[in-house]
């Protein structure tokens, strides 16, 4: 089962990140139902893994984060392939993540060494953008460049990916209350 950790977002971000949206005119959106912010991708794994991994996650002890949107950024270089909002850094959500990946390793697995940039990915594009869909994207980040968004997070989740033409699809298999 392809599976990832993360932050579910509350409905208020939803809305505030589906309307920021709307000014994208290139790419899929993600629906804002799926979005999230990963703190380990865990690949496929067995379910007996993820079983172990949720005995895990269920001991996690930390208390609920605000989360800092500080403006949006394309990952992919020239021809960006992903729009994401970014979120800072903090020591408390580095300390989050770094408590899951420990309980990834408890349970068995063996995840690869990643420099943390979080974010919340909004949109993605064609591997083969247009010139004039490269302005747009340009034009759209530049018009959001103060994007700023604060919000408490009192949750994590172990979620099930499952691939589809369309896009991924994200079904929430256990949460785990920050408190």
């Amino acid at each position: 089962m392809r599976a990832f950790v993360g932050l579910p977002l509350p409905d208020a971000a939803l809305d505030v990140l589906e309307r920021l949206q709307e000014g994208l005119t290139v790419g899929r959106h993600v629906p804002a139902e799926y979005m999230h912010l990963t703190l380990a991708f865990l690949d496929d794994q067995p379910e007996a893994v993820l079983e172990t991994l949720h005995q895990s996650l269920a001991e996690i002890s930390a208390p609920p984060l605000t989360l800092s949107f500080r403006g949006l950024d394309t990952f992919g270089g020239k021809l960006p392939r992903v729009l994401a909002a970014e979120v800072q850094a903090t020591p408390e959500l580095t300390q989050l993540r770094g408590r899951v990946r420990s309980a990834c390793r408890e349970a068995g697995l063996d995840l690869p060494r990643e420099r943390f940039r979080p974010h919340v990915t909004l949109a993605r594009f064609p591997r083969h953008l247009e010139a004039g869909q490269v302005e747009k994207i340009a034009r759209y980040l530049a018009g959001a460049a103060g994007f700023r968004l604060d919000c408490e997070v009192e949750r994590f989740a172990l979620f099930q990916s499952t691939l589809a033409p369309q896009g991924a699809r994200y079904d929430m298999l256990a949460e785990y209350e920050l408190q």
